[in-house]
């Protein structure tokens, strides 16, 4: 069911919870079969922005295996926050005829007073927000999440939830977020779109494989696209034998202190799996149109002085590594228990790289109509709640002058699914 009765619903929606919403919402006047409809809730939406990107896709539809197919669910409304100049929103608004309302609650019961949509889509990535002393910038992720939750307690009614990236900039509030989808019931996505874009070669980590360390070579900033670099391994490391168990401790550095810190012994294997990660770059940096040197491990030292890594430590003794760097793509590389490598490139076409749509978006989207469609997650929202959790690890760290900062909380436990998500066509 898209929409769930909860147990704490008050005695005035008894009559209601006699005909479940979820079906009253599927069937017409006539009792023909409605499309599903979703809230999106957006920060701003200019060329580039998330927002612009995903809410093009809801509305106009997208390229998918050969062919440009419309979307599967109706944007049934819209609450914009900010109108930055070069604001699209309002075109988009008026082109789609798109219902625009001035508040999250009234977005989701359009004005009424039940909830009157199918699945909430929340984008809150780019636009004006405040930064914090430690670089953090504090996106309205958790709170229009709470406000999306009120209208759920306040109905006694959900939907599905999708939240763009992390989940926020403190450890407790993510947690918060799973911990009401949980209880009040609904499908709850959420991430970035590495796990999901193509990967070059098109391969998978073995199901229940041996795995023993995952690293990913990327670029970006610290509380942004480190985000994408830890989905990037996440998404194959929670694959190994046993399943996630959480992490312990993440170790943050910079420039010198992080080259000095992985020539020891100890870091060997993570030392040669970012190699390997780097193998599969298409944008090393070159003089002369090739890379200057063979890429080893001293050539990276000496190329990429800037680097900065996260050095993570799993409750079962896993270890996973990301290095953010002067490259321009997202590379992975694992160790399984016999030395094999598993190694490939999530591809991500950034827009004037090649690419003027950033069709990775796409197979998320496509995630999105499914979860509103069948009221399931194609993935466990665990994953993200992790990845939030290791990217404040690493904020954490560096923000107390690159030390270990153990992270006792952050025990996430979860099984992934045998299938896997990627976009294979």
């Amino acid at each position: 069911m898209q929409r769930r009765e909860f147990l704490t619903a008050s005695a005035g929606l008894a009559a209601a919870a006699a005909f479940p919403f979820s079906h009253a919402a599927a069937l017409g006047r006539n009792g023909a079969v409605e499309r599903k409809r979703v809230a999106f809730l957006g920060t701003e939406v200019r060329r580039h922005s998330h927002a612009q990107h995903f809410l093009d896709r809801l509305t106009l539809g997208y390229a998918w295996r050969g062919e440009w197919v419309e979307p599967r669910v109706d944007v049934a409304s819209v609450y914009i926050d900010q109108f930055p100049e070069g604001d699209l929103a309002r075109e988009r608004i008026a082109r789609h005829e798109l219902k625009q309302f001035p508040s999250i609650a009234e977005a989701l019961t359009l004005g009424g007073d039940a909830l009157a949509v199918d699945g909430v889509v929340i984008i809150g990535e780019h636009g004006n927000y405040p930064r914090n002393e430690k670089g953090q910038t504090r996106y309205p992720r958790y709170d229009w999440f709470k406000q999306v939750v009120e209208v759920f307690e306040k109905t006694g009614q959900s939907c599905p939830i999708f939240n763009d990236k992390h989940l926020s900039t403190v450890w407790s509030e993510c947690a918060e977020m799973v911990e009401d989808s949980k209880r009040l019931d609904f499908a709850f996505q959420a991430g970035s779109s590495l796990p999901v874009t193509w990967r070059l070669p098109s391969i998978d980590m073995p199901y229940n494989a041996p795995l023993e360390e995952s690293v990913c070579v990327a670029y970006g900033g610290v509380d942004s696209y480190d985000f994408h670099a830890l989905e990037t391994a996440q998404c194959m490391s929670e694959r190994r034998a046993g399943g996630e168990v959480g992490i312990s401790q993440v170790h943050a550095l910079r420039g010198e202190k992080l080259w000095e810190t992985l020539d020891q012994e100890a870091h060997r294997s993570t030392r040669d799996l970012m190699v390997a990660a780097l193998t599969r770059s298409h944008n090393l940096p070159v003089e002369g149109g090739f890379p200057t040197d063979r890429v080893t491990y001293e050539w990276a030292r000496r190329a990429l002085p800037d680097a900065t890594g996260y050095l993570i430590e799993h409750r079962d003794g896993f270890k996973t590594a990301i290095f953010l760097m002067a490259i321009q793509d997202f590379n992975y590389a694992g160790r399984l228990a016999d030395g094999e490598l598993v190694t490939c490139q999530m591809y991500l076409p950034m827009p004037g790289h090649g690419s003027t749509t950033a069709d990775f978006f796409t197979p998320l989207v496509r995630h999105i109509e499914t979860m509103v469609l069948t009221g399931e997650s194609p993935y466990p929202v665990e994953r993200t709640l992790l990845t939030s959790g290791m990217v404040i690890g690493g904020v954490e760290s560096l923000f107390a002058g690159q030390v270990p900062y153990a992270t006792p909380d952050m025990k996430v436990e979860y099984q992934a699914p045998e299938e896997s998500t990627f976009w294979r066509v």
